[in-house]
């Protein structure tokens, strides 16, 4: 089923719920990477411009980010992965909000590597500019799902892929399963960690039978939803983004209970109604 395009422009959500979700798990899974001392890879197939200032223009538009990780910031003592994220998104300033590739450009050691794919000319231009000082970080102006296939097995034999779409076209979400798919079937021992908005329920559910028809034998979803949706909408606007999720293959041990560990915190702090909840399900496992 197709999902209805978002026009997802992430200057105006960069540090929402969504972020925050999404970039704890990308923290957690690396960490784990980097407990083995093989070299590992980490391929971003939609990187967007890397930093985001999440105190003026956009961002200050959509106020996202006040929803989202700045509620987490100011905060001590955070439980499990969300310590190390939200130590990593300080080291970036008050008013800068970093994407993925630089907190995974944080996280990689000398002999680790991150190959950062954006196509729109704009945002790759900022993304060359923002990884230029970033060892081991390489930015690619190409299309992501057509780079995947050149990229994927990495030399390094290990490694994760994130696929993080703009989901600004009909056929984004079939558009990314089938990638993934492909990519499994050349590296089926990485790591994969794909986001969507948790808005249309068959979408999902026809990604998820994709994989496990495909011969995915570990697959596990996360999701958070902020309670909005029973909430009032605002006159105007359109509908927002209430829910997201993660379908990851090949989740490092542990990362399920790590990610079930920080979910009542995130249930509490970034509740913006009264049926806030977050889940983790395993779809499939050796």
């Amino acid at each position: 089923m197709a999902l209805a395009p978002m026009n997802y422009r992430h200057a105006y959500h960069a540090g929402n719920f969504a972020d925050v979700l999404k970039h704890s798990a990308l923290v957690a899974i690396l960490l784990h990477l980097r407990k083995k001392e093989k070299p590992f890879a980490v391929i971003d197939t939609h990187a967007g411009r890397g930093l985001y200032d999440i105190g003026g223009g956009e961002a200050k538009k959509a106020g996202e980010a006040g929803d989202g990780v700045l509620r987490l910031l100011p905060l001590e003592n955070l439980p499990g992965v969300l310590a190390p994220y939200c130590d990593i998104v300080r080291g970036f300033g008050d008013s800068v909000y970093p994407g993925s590739p630089l907190i995974a450009a944080k996280l990689l050691r000398a002999k680790d590597r991150l190959i950062a794919v954006e196509k729109q000319p704009q945002e790759y231009a900022a993304l060359a500019a923002a990884l230029s000082c970033e060892k081991g970080a390489r930015a690619v102006k190409e299309d992501g799902y057509s780079e995947l296939a050149s990229l994927v097995p990495p030399p390094e034999r290990r490694g994760l892929v994130l696929i993080d779409p703009p989901y600004e076209t009909e056929d984004e979400f079939p558009r990314a399963t089938r990638a993934i798919v492909e990519a499994y079937r050349r590296f089926a021992t990485g790591i994969f960690l794909f986001w969507y908005p948790a808005k249309i329920r068959p979408a999902v559910a026809a990604s998820i039978g994709e994989f496990l028809t495909a011969g995915i034998s570990s697959l596990l979803k996360i999701e958070f939803d902020t309670g909005a949706s029973r909430l009032p909408k605002e006159p105007g606007r359109g509908e927002p983004m209430t829910a997201t999720g993660l379908l990851v293959i090949n989740s490092p041990f542990g990362f399920a209970e790590e990610m079930r560990a920080i979910l009542p915190f995130l249930t509490q702090i970034l509740a913006q109604g009264p049926d806030a909840h977050g889940a983790v399900e395993i779809l499939a496992q050796r």
